[in-house]
């Protein structure tokens, strides 16, 4: 790094040019001081680099490894996998001379009706986090940088340029902040890029709160910030946030260099922006110096057949339809078996180096099975015609393999969906088929949960999600039993949408969307309020079984402590199952989920073998925010540890004493009469001033009546008169200067 200029030796004009980007896909060029130019590119599961960089065309892109999106992905529960994906991206950015690669993107799954869910990774804040972290870990260890994205509260398309996302500070904390939290203290990714949205009335690339005080102060990011693309509205205002790189450039250098002359961007902001873009070229340079490199690209295609393999979730499996039995004759029924939805669209369209349909993968492996393509995946009405050809095909088969699911009209950066539902003319298809052979198997594709009301016409449903372009092979590995089943649900399945929390203020209107349901997210709602759904978050079968037991819970710290369990596997197939741990609070003095994914571990274990896991929770895995405190806060208490392998199917429950934090907030004459009865400082001084008072008035300030104490107890300090009179005035004032006085 020291053939590079630091910003001291920049002119104004040339830090100015160092906040933008030199073209739609490049940053960096300060050719008079020797900056390189370097290219930026799409994520987020595959490269995705325009042929053109000096065009906004998203679907004119040299070939790259397309990974299963980030939808199938998080549902391996594997951050080893998910790591090794990374390392794969890595490699290829250094063939394509590509110094960022755009990804991962964590937002959360607010609504399963999102657009853009297929590249985001849970409803979950905990497991989106702790397997998304895998990307920048094996994408920076081959010396190319990524952009955690979007910062933040980008949970939806519908107006997502301008919509003003409405959330209180707990919800943010607990729910959008924490994935962005873990992988920045974590894996420190070399860039984050803001959302386009505001967040409660403020853009995120002009919240300085936001990419200054929480991101660099509060976590310690030390990389730069970018917009996303045409995110900025006030380029001065969002440099002064925080913002080092507007992207693409809007030939507006000459803003910050006025801006900077009169003093609205101090010289100091301007030039830690500027540097920070010096010190990524500077990272980027190593990896960008090697000429030459080629990257395997069998070798990555294997490692996306092995990550669409552990994405794709067994739903259900009456009468082990699956595997299916060797010599069994099949019926393959479907258009999305020989024209596979292995992506979704928008921005992150790849362009395979590969592709395998499970019609292809049954060819080479010289499985004999008769196709009907079913239906069509337009949206012209059914041909009967095509219903007849698959009953045809399906009468004269053993097992049916129906590939259902979402063309890829129906979702899409940009917009969101507006159902749940699959086609109707594929549900038509399916109750023809089923009504000829009871042997279904549904194998689903689609980027977002979809229902399932049809559900009993199907003896098995194996959700695939979106497999990259390795899937069609990894189909036939799970299908013929090759390879066992591993996915677990990262976003729960429900039938009606109207079921969800936040349906009620979806998408928002008038320019603002208020997140009402607060931290009552996902399964956090579903389970508190006992709803029911359809599947539940964690879910998944195997061919294998497994025995999880022995678990124990042993505390560690104040605040912290470790589960020990056993998982043995009780069948003659090897299989992987994942121990989940959730922490369930006693009662608080906020309202919390009954329940909250705090751990997990994925053990994969040989026919009869068994393995001992250990699971640490730190003080986190039992805090949530107190807005009293603008801070993490954890009450002490009986905490009850449950080891489950879903949110629903918890098999041991275990207590745990856990310390408070002995955090208090300051009493004032609007602290209620109650909070001062229950604070360590001030129930002493409260019962001392009473005493005081009531020893010169000859009698009790308060009356002697539980209902009066109850009463009293909602009452700030400064509403005391409207029961007590001018005795209630004098208890404030008494007890605020006693206040003061103790804690001065």
């Amino acid at each position: 790094m020291s053939d590079y200029p630091s910003v001291n030796d920049l002119t104004l004009e040339e830090k100015a040019a160092l906040t933008s980007g030199t073209n739609p896909w490049s940053l960096g060029n300060v050719a008079a001081k020797g900056l390189p130019n370097y290219t930026i590119t799409d994520g987020p599961h595959g490269l995705r680099k325009a042929r053109n960089t000096e065009s906004m065309d998203v679907e004119e892109n040299v070939p790259a490894t397309c990974f299963p999106p980030a939808a199938g992905m998080a549902c391996s529960w594997n951050p080893e996998l998910v790591e090794r994906v990374g390392e794969a991206m890595g490699e290829e950015c250094i063939q394509e001379q590509v110094a960022v690669i755009l990804g991962p993107g964590v937002n959360i799954k607010r609504n399963p009706l999102g657009g853009r869910c297929f590249e985001y990774w849970s409803e979950d804040p905990y497991l989106a986090g702790h397997t998304a972290v895998g990307i920048v870990k094996g994408v920076q260890s081959k010396g190319v940088g990524t952009s955690l994205k979007h910062f933040a509260a980008n949970n939806q398309e519908t107006d997502r340029l301008r919509i003003s996302a409405t959330i209180s500070p707990r919800a943010m904390r607990e729910i959008y902040l924490p994935a962005f939290e873990y992988i920045v203290k974590t894996a420190q990714p070399w860039t984050v890029m803001c959302s386009y949205n505001k967040i409660n009335g403020v853009f995120s690339s002009q919240n300085r709160w936001l990419l200054t005080d929480v991101l660099r102060c509060e976590w310690g990011f030390k990389g730069i910030v970018m917009s996303d693309w045409g995110a900025i509205s006030d380029r001065v205002a969002a440099l002064n946030a925080g913002l080092n790189l507007e992207m693409p450039p809007s030939n507006t250098d000459n803003q910050i260099v006025a801006a900077a002359k009169d003093g609205r961007i101090p010289a100091t902001q301007l030039d830690e922006m500027a540097q920070g873009m010096i010190d990524l070229v500077a990272k980027a340079r190593p990896a960008m110096s090697r000429d030459g490199y080629q990257y395997d690209v069998d070798a990555h295609n294997e490692v996306a057949r092995q990550a669409a393999v552990e994405s794709m979730v067994l739903l259900k499996n009456e009468d082990a339809t699956l595997p299916v039995a060797k010599g069994a004759k099949i019926a393959v029924i479907g258009e999305f078996a020989r024209t596979p939805r292995y992506q979704g669209a928008g921005s992150s369209l790849i362009n395979p180096t590969k592709l395998t349909s499970f019609l292809d993968a049954i060819e080479e492996r010289g499985v004999a099975a008769d196709f009907a393509p079913g239906f069509t995946l337009d949206d012209a009405a059914q041909d009967p015609a095509l219903t007849e050809q698959a009953v045809t095909a399906a009468q004269q088969a053993d097992v049916v393999l129906l590939f259902l699911g979402l063309p890829a009209a129906y979702e899409s950066e940009g917009f969101d969906r507006t159902t749940l539902d699959i086609p109707a003319k594929q549900v038509e298809v399916l109750d023809a088929v089923a009504a000829a052979n009871p042997n279904v198997a549904v194998v689903l594709s689609n980027g977002s949960v979809v229902s399932l009301p049809w559900q009993g016409r199907a003896k098995a449903i194996l959700e695939t999600w979106l497999l990259g372009q390795a899937g069609g092979a990894a189909l036939a590995d799970v299908i013929f039993g090759d390879e066992t089943p591993s996915g677990k649900l990262a976003q729960t399945i429900i039938d009606d949408v109207n079921d969800d929390p936040s349906a009620m203020n979806w998408p928002g209107e008038e320019g603002r969307v208020d997140y009402g349901e607060g931290v009552f997210v996902g399964y956090r709602y579903y389970d508190t309020f006992r709803k029911q759904v359809t599947y539940p978050f964690g879910y998944g079968l195997s061919y294998a079984t497994f025995d999880v037991h022995d678990a124990t819970v042993a505390k560690t710290g104040p605040r912290t402590a470790e589960v020990t369990v056993t998982v043995t596997n009780t069948s003659d197939v090897a299989g992987a199952e994942t121990v989940q741990v959730y922490v369930a609070p006693p009662k608080a003095k906020v309202a919390r989920p009954v329940h909250e994914l705090k751990g997990f571990a994925k053990v994969a274990l040989e026919p009869g073998e068994s393995k001992s896991v250990t699971i640490a929770l730190d003080d986190r895995a039992f805090a949530y925010w107190s807005e009293r405190f603008d801070d993490w806060h954890v009450e002490g208490g009986t905490y009850t540890v449950e080891v489950g392998v879903s949110s629903r199917d918890i098999i041991s429950r275990l207590g745990v004493e856990i310390d408070d934090d002995g955090k208090i907030m300051n009493l004032d004459e609007w602290s209620t009469f109650g909070e001062w009865l229950d604070d360590p400082i001030g129930a002493p001084i409260l019962q001392h001033v009473l005493d005081d008072m009531g020893r010169e008035a000859g009698r009790p300030i308060i009356p002697d009546s539980a209902l009066m104490v109850m009463f009293l107890r909602s009452m700030p300090l400064r509403s005391l008169s409207v029961i007590l009179g001018e005795a209630g005035e004098q208890v404030a004032a008494n007890l605020t200067e006693a206040y003061r006085k103790a804690t001065a």
